[in-house]
């Protein structure tokens, strides 16, 4: 299936479901390779009307931290961290914390 085609799938996805945070995520994950700015629009949107969405922080923060945008990386690591806490999700939580010492060492 052709790039283009997965985005017109997906995007017809979230017009059947727009509640449905994973048809976003699945968007946002879509354009990470493609169109930085549109995934960046929909991880935001994610992050914003969706809070308790746990996967989409990790791809969220390293996508700000390749747009040069540090503060919201960072702020975006340190929420899904006290989110995989609060989920009890130790997997994610490890995940998170070493993305976000990786970015700390890398921003040093």
């Amino acid at each position: 299936m052709e790039k283009d085609d997965r985005v017109r799938e997906l995007l017809s996805y979230m017009e059947e479901e727009p509640e449905n945070p994973f048809n976003i995520y699945a968007l946002a994950l879509e354009y990470q390779n493609q169109d930085k700015e549109k995934a960046s629009f929909y991880f935001n949107k994610l992050l914003r009307e969706h809070k308790s969405y746990l996967p989409c922080y990790y791809h969220a923060a390293q996508l700000f931290a390749e747009l040069g945008q540090s503060t919201q990386a960072e702020s975006t690591f340190l929420e899904g961290i006290q989110l995989a806490k609060k989920q009890k999700n130790a997997h994610a939580q490890r995940e998170l914390e070493n993305a976000y010492f990786n970015f700390q060492v890398e921003n040093d």
